[in-house]
C-alpha cells in the first residue's frame, strides 16, 4: 500500500484507472462533483475503488462542508449551512450553535455512510482575519478562535457519531493567507505570538483527532522558505510539537499552484519533510503516474497512525432519528438575533 490518496475522472472507473490503482494500491480516494450522479452510482463507484485497490478499508474522502463547498447536492442530497451560519447562531446562543453544528455534521455523516464514504474533509478550523483571501471566508465558523474550536469540536463529534472520520484543516491555519493556495503560494508574515494566539488554538484544541490536512502556506516566523506542507520545521515544531497532533497527516492537493516542481519532486518532498500521506485530486493520469511511480510503500509510523484512525471509525457511532434531527436543525437555524 502506498501513502497516496487519488481522485478519479468520472462516474465509474475506467479499465485504465482500475488497473493503475490495482498496481499501486493507494491508501485512499477522494470524490468530487464530477464523480457524483445518483446515490446508487456513488455507492457503486466507492465499491469499485475499494476493489481496485484491494482494500475494503481504504479511506474514501469527500469535501462536504455545507455552503459553497459541497460535492453532494439536491435533488439527491440536502443542502447544509455554511460554517459562518453556525457562527451567526453562536452570537445568539453558544449552546444552540454547538447543537446545530453537531446536527449538521451528524446528518452529513448519515448521507456519507450510506454511500460507503468514510471521511469528510471537515471541520474547517481556519480563523480568517480582515483582508484575508475569500478562499476560506464564510467556510469558517467565525473570526474568533474560541468560537471556531467549539463549533469545530461539535462538528467533528457529529461526524464521528455517524461513523465518519473528520479531517481538521488546513493545519496549522489558512485563515490569515492573503492569497488562494489553489492559485498562488501565500506568505504569512505574522509573528509567532500572533499565530499562537489566534490561528493555532483551534488546531491545538482538536489535535486529538486522527486526521489533519496541511496548508500550502509559508509562515515566515517558522520557515521563510517552504510552505507548511513541505516544511520539516513547521511539521515538527508546530504541528507535531506545539499542537500535539499525532494522527495521520496528509497534504492538501499536490496539483495546487502553491507547490512547485514536477509531480515526482512534489510527492517526494511532501513525504520527506514529514507528511504521512500525499493527496492528489484531479484524476489526471499524466500527473498520477509520476506521483505513484517510485513512491515507497507507507512507512511503519504512518501505517500505525492509519490503523489507529480506522480502529476508531465505528467506535463512536450512535443511532439517531434523521427526521427528528432535520426538524431540530431547521428550528435552530431559524432563530434570529
Amino acid at each position: 500500500m502506498k501513502p497516496i490518496i487519488f481522485g478519479a475522472k468520472g462516474h465509474r472507473l475506467t479499465n485504465q484507472e482500475a488497473a493503475f490503482y490495482g498496481e499501486h494500491r493507494p491508501c485512499g480516494f477522494i470524490l468530487f462533483k464530477r464523480n457524483v450522479d445518483t446515490p446508487e452510482q456513488v455507492k457503486a463507484l466507492v465499491s469499485q475503488m475499494k476493489r481496485a485497490a484491494d482494500n475494503p478499508d481504504a479511506l474514501v474522502l469527500i469535501d462536504q462542508e455545507g455552503g459553497r463547498v459541497a460535492r453532494l447536492r439536491p435533488p439527491h442530497w440536502r443542502e447544509y449551512p455554511r460554517g459562518a451560519e453556525y457562527g451567526r447562531l453562536w452570537a445568539v446562543d453558544p449552546d444552540l450553535a454547538g447543537e446545530a453544528a453537531f446536527l449538521g455534521a451528524r446528518l452529513i455523516a448519515d448521507d456519507l455512510s450510506a454511500l460507503g464514504i468514510n471521511v469528510d474533509c471537515l471541520p474547517v478550523l481556519d480563523v480568517p482575519v480582515p483582508g484575508a483571501d475569500t478562499i476560506i471566508g464564510d467556510r469558517a465558523y467565525g473570526t474568533n478562535p474560541t468560537v471556531v474550536m467549539a463549533l469545530g469540536r461539535a462538528a467533528a463529534q457529529g461526524l464521528l457519531e455517524g461513523g465518519v472520520l473528520p479531517i481538521i484543516k488546513h493545519i496549522p491555519g489558512h485563515g490569515r493567507a492573503m492569497g488562494d493556495s489553489h492559485l498562488t503560494l501565500p506568505v504569512v508574515k505574522a509573528t509567532r505570538t500572533q499565530l499562537e494566539g489566534h490561528d493555532f488554538p483551534p488546531f491545538r484544541a482538536l489535535g486529538d483527532l486522527g486526521l489533519a490536512m496541511t496548508a500550502h502556506v509559508i509562515f515566515t516566523a517558522y520557515d521563510p522558505d517552504a510552505p507548511a506542507t513541505t516544511s520539516r520545521i513547521v511539521i515538527d515544531e508546530v504541528i507535531r510539537g506545539h499542537m500535539g497532533f499525532d494522527g495521520l497527516l496528509m497534504s492538501d492537493d499536490l496539483s495546487m499552484k502553491a507547490l512547485s516542481g514536477d509531480y515526482t519532486s512534489r510527492r517526494a518532498s511532501v513525504l520527506a519533510q514529514g507528511c504521512d500521506v500525499v493527496l492528489h485530486c484531479n484524476g489526471e493520469m499524466d500527473e498520477m503516474t509520476p506521483i505513484a511511480d517510485g513512491c515507497p510503500v507507507i512507512t511503519k509510523a504512518a501505517k500505525k497512525r492509519l490503523a489507529g484512525v480506522l480502529a476508531g471509525l465505528n467506535r463512536a457511532k450512535i443511532p439517531f432519528d434523521r427526521g427528528q434531527a432535520e426538524a431540530r436543525l431547521a428550528e435552530l437555524l431559524a432563530i434570529k438575533a
